[in-house]
């Protein structure tokens, strides 16, 4: 099991843990901490990933199952009080496991091959939890990768990492690409990029109607507070909006994604057609 307990946050060990939570370190020494027994379960699916694992007395007894599993996997697991856990982990009330895994992002054309049905881009998103909830609502209506474009949060921030429940470790992720990169590599991935605005032209029910969805589609979401810049609106296939029959002024975004990968996940399991689209051009908007 994992020994005595280790009760000082100033030992290298622990100062080596508590700096993932700073991004520069995080990037330099591609790391991240994991929290709670849900990531360390799907963190451990992945050989080699998780790399080092904290817990409490009371966790290891009531997580035997994964403290057994890390140890059959020789991932060192270090037992510590609860003040240095209060300490390492990032939440207010902290569940005892911590898991210091390797990055797991890979690379776009990785990303793209085989062909994908479903790609979820994240353009200028900022709220990690947000971020997360959009990576955990892909990963539930099977994209088959999810995408942070150079101008959103870190996939890696604590925050998100626990708003995506896991899913971080069960799909492609891409971090990183520059969008006037990015869409040239879904165009030839065969991809129609659609992007989900309040101003669109199209509404999300023409888009279901004519078939639009059923294509193999890459959905861009942005920025929580105001949305997408002109310059990606300009170079997507198609704007679309989502319909809002009552009063409320919009939706958040973490709502937004779900009905539009949802609609697209439904569209292209129904049987529909791939038949022209009116009014879609495969070429681009500009």
């Amino acid at each position: 099991m994992a020994g005595r307990e280790l009760t000082s946050i100033r030992s290298p060990r622990m100062k080596s843990a508590r700096r993932l939570a700073k991004r520069t370190f995080r990037h330099r020494e591609r790391r991240f901490l994991a929290e709670g027994p849900q990531a360390v379960r799907e963190a451990l699916e992945l050989p080699g990933v998780l790399t080092e694992l904290f817990t409490t007395a009371e966790a290891e007894s009531r997580h035997a199952d994964l403290i057994a599993a890390a140890e059959r996997a020789d991932v060192p697991v270090l037992r510590v009080s609860g003040e240095v856990m209060a300490e390492l982990a990032q939440t207010v009330t902290p569940q005892g496991l911590l898991a210091v895994c390797g990055f797991v992002d890979v690379p776009l054309a990785r990303a793209l091959d085989p062909a994908p049905r479903l790609v979820t881009v994240l353009a200028h998103v900022r709220d990690p939890g947000n971020a997360g909830t959009v990576l955990r609502t892909a990963d539930a209506a099977g994209s088959d990768s999810v995408v942070f474009t150079d101008a959103s949060v870190d996939p890696y921030n604590g925050k998100c990492v626990r708003a995506s429940a896991g899913s971080l470790f069960h799909l492609p992720v891409v971090v990183g690409p520059r969008f006037d990169e990015l869409i040239p590599a879904l165009r030839d991935g065969g991809l129609t990029v659609l992007a989900a605005d309040g101003a669109g032209d199209r509404t999300l029910d023409s888009a279901i109607d004519d078939g639009l969805l059923a294509r193999p589609t890459a959905w861009v979401f942005g920025n929580e507070a105001w949305g997408l810049p002109e310059e990606i609106l300009r170079h997507v296939d198609e704007v679309v909006r989502v319909p809002l029959y009552g009063r409320a002024e919009s939706l958040n975004l973490a709502t937004a994604a779900a009905v539009c990968l949802y609609a697209s996940a439904r569209a292209q399991r129904s049987g529909y057609s791939d038949r022209p689209v009116p009014g879609a051009s495969p070429a681009g908007r500009a």
